[in-house]
């Protein structure tokens, strides 16, 4: 015999809600990769300088000057944390 008009073998797949749990995840990312496209097109990245290597290459210089202005207390911080070895050890006595 047929089944009955109302019965769930004959509704529908959209009125099932496990069909929707199922579809709803990769819906989801398919919409928000559409947003993240249009974000990008609609605001473009804007251009950092025209001259970026000169100017990294001149705050490379002030950097290695002011570590060349704390060498004498680098120096000093190194010579603290390994002090020198004893006289006889210096001459090669081990």
């Amino acid at each position: 015999m047929k089944a009955a008009t109302g019965s769930p073998d004959n509704a529908p797949w959209w009125t099932f809600g496990h069909v929707w749990l199922v579809v709803a995840g990769p819906l989801i990312v398919v919409v928000a990769s559409f947003i993240t496209l249009w974000m990008a097109i609609r605001t473009p990245d804007p251009v950092v300088a025209e001259d970026y290597y000169r100017k990294g290459i001149e705050i490379n210089k002030s950097l290695d000057a002011e570590a060349r202005a704390l060498l004498p207390a680098t120096q000093g911080r190194n010579h603290a944390a390994t002090p020198a070895r004893p006289a006889d050890a210096a001459a090669g006595f081990r």
